[in-house]
C-alpha cells in the first residue's frame, strides 16, 4: 500500500464521535450560516491567541486578500514577501491589484530574511508579509522595527504556524492583522476548506466583517465595495471549535515525530534535517528535510511504495502565472537553491510508529545506495 505524506482517516475514527457530533448540533440549531459556532468559534481562536478580535472565512487565500484589503491595500501598492511560500500567498496580493515584492530567505530555516527588508522598501510599499513557513516563525523583532521606522502594518501568513511560537509568543499576535487557513491538512485543520483573520485594531475588524459579506453592515445594505461572499461555514466551525480544544495535543503528537525523525535520520548521508531558530516552538506543519539529489530520492521511495512531498518546488516568481511581475531567475539565490533540494517526509499527529520506521527505514536504505 502506498504511504503519503499526510492522512487523516486514524484521526478521524479517534475523533468521529465528537464530530458527528458536531455536525448534528450545527444541523439541529436552527442556524445554517454566521450561527452559534462561527461566533464560538471566533471569540475562543481569539482567546486562544490573546487577541481582541478574530474573523472566520471561507478560506486561508480570501483571509490573506481581504486582511489586505483590510489594511487599505490595492492597485498600485507594493507588498514585501517572499517566494519561498504556497502560491495563495501571492494569489491574495495579486487578487487586490498590488506588486508582490520578493527579498530572499535564509539557508537554515528557509525563512524570510529580515535584513534584506529595509532595501526593498519604496514609496509604494504599503504592507510587510511575512510567512511563519512549516510550522515555525520569522523573526519578528527586527521586522517589526523595520515596519515601524517605515510606518508600515505587518500581516502575518499563519497557514502554517497554529500554536508557533517565538520567544514565548504565539504565531499571530504581533502584526496588525494575522491570517490563517485551516485547510484539512493544517495543523489546526476542517474538513473542508475554512480560514480566519486575528486582529486587534477594531476598524480592520469592522472592515473584515463588512468585506466578508457583500461589504454589508446589515443586512441587504451594501456600504462599501468590493464586497465578497466570503463567510465561514457554520458546521467547519463548529468541527474546528472541537478541534481547537486538542490543538495543544496535536503539537505535541506533531514534535514527538519530529524527535524520532531527528534521532533516526541525524547521521543519514547528504541530507540535512530542519533546524528550529534559536526562540522558536516549531509545531512542524511540515518536515522539511534537504538532498543533493533530491529528485532521485523521491523516485526510489516511490518505487517502494512511499510517496514524499516538495514544499515546493517552484518559487512562486518562476511560475508562468507570474511572469508578468518580471522577476528574473537567479534575483533570489537561496529560495532557488532550496527549490532543487528540499522534500518533505510523513507528518501529522496519528503517524503511527511503525509506519514512520518505514519511512526512516527505507530512507536510510536508498540513500546508502546513491
Amino acid at each position: 500500500m502506498t504511504m503519503y505524506v499526510w492522512d487523516y482517516l486514524r484521526e478521524y475514527e479517534a475523533e468521529r464521535t465528537d464530530l458527528l457530533d458536531a455536525v448534528d448540533t450545527v444541523f439541529r440549531s436552527g442556524r445554517l450560516v454566521l450561527g452559534p459556532s462561527v461566533r464560538g468559534f471566533e471569540e475562543e481562536f481569539a482567546a486562544y491567541h490573546g487577541i481582541a478580535h478574530c474573523v472566520g472565512v471561507d478560506n486561508g487565500t480570501n483571509a490573506v486578500k481581504l486582511a489586505l484589503q483590510a489594511l487599505g491595500v490595492g492597485p498600485g501598492d507594493e507588498v514585501i514577501t517572499v517566494s519561498n511560500t504556497a502560491a495563495p500567498t501571492v494569489v491574495a496580493i495579486d487578487a487586490v491589484g498590488a506588486t508582490p515584492v520578493f527579498v530572499d530567505v535564509r539557508e537554515d530555516d528557509h525563512l524570510m530574511d529580515t535584513t534584506r527588508v529595509a532595501d526593498a522598501i519604496t514609496g509604494r510599499t504599503r504592507c510587510l508579509l511575512p510567512v511563519h513557513l512549516y510550522g515555525q516563525c520569522v523573526d519578528m523583532d527586527p521586522l517589526t522595527a523595520v515596519a515601524e521606522a517605515h510606518g508600515l502594518p505587518v500581516l502575518e501568513d499563519c497557514a502554517q504556524a497554529h500554536g508557533a511560537r517565538r520567544h514565548g509568543r504565539l504565531a499571530g499576535t504581533f502584526g496588525r492583522a494575522a491570517a490563517f487557513s485551516f485547510y484539512p491538512t493544517k495543523v489546526l485543520g476542517a474538513y473542508g476548506d475554512a480560514g480566519a483573520v486575528l486582529t486587534s485594531d477594531p476598524d480592520v475588524d469592522g472592515a473584515l466583517r463588512r468585506s466578508r459579506y457583500y461589504g454589508m453592515a446589515e443586512q441587504y445594505h451594501v456600504v462599501e465595495t468590493p464586497g465578497h461572499n466570503s463567510r465561514l461555514d457554520e458546521v467547519q466551525a463548529e468541527i474546528l471549535r472541537r478541534k481547537l480544544t486538542r490543538l495543544d495535543g496535536y503539537v505535541e503528537a506533531r514534535r514527538r515525530v519530529a524527535r524520532r525523525y531527528e534521532q533516526a535520520l541525524a547521521d543519514a548521508p547528504g541530507l540535512t534535517l530542519p533546524r528550529t531558530t534559536p526562540g522558536n516552538e516549531h509545531v512542524y506543519y511540515v518536515y522539511v528535510v534537504r538532498h543533493p539529489h533530491r529528485d532521485d530520492v523521491l523516485r526510489l521511495m516511490a518505487e517502494r511504495g512511499i510517496s514524499l512531498n516538495i514544499s515546493y518546488r517552484w518559487p512562486v516568481h518562476t511560475m508562468t502565472g507570474f511572469a508578468h511581475l518580471g522577476v528574473p531567475r537567479g534575483s533570489l539565490p537561496v529560495t532557488e537553491r532550496l527549490a532543487g533540494e528540499i522534500f518533505s517526509l510523513p507528518m501529522y499527529p496519528s503517524l503511527t510508529d511503525a509506519d514512520q520506521d518505514r519511512v526512516i527505514g527505507e530512507l536510510l536504505d536508498v540513500l546508502g545506495k546513491l
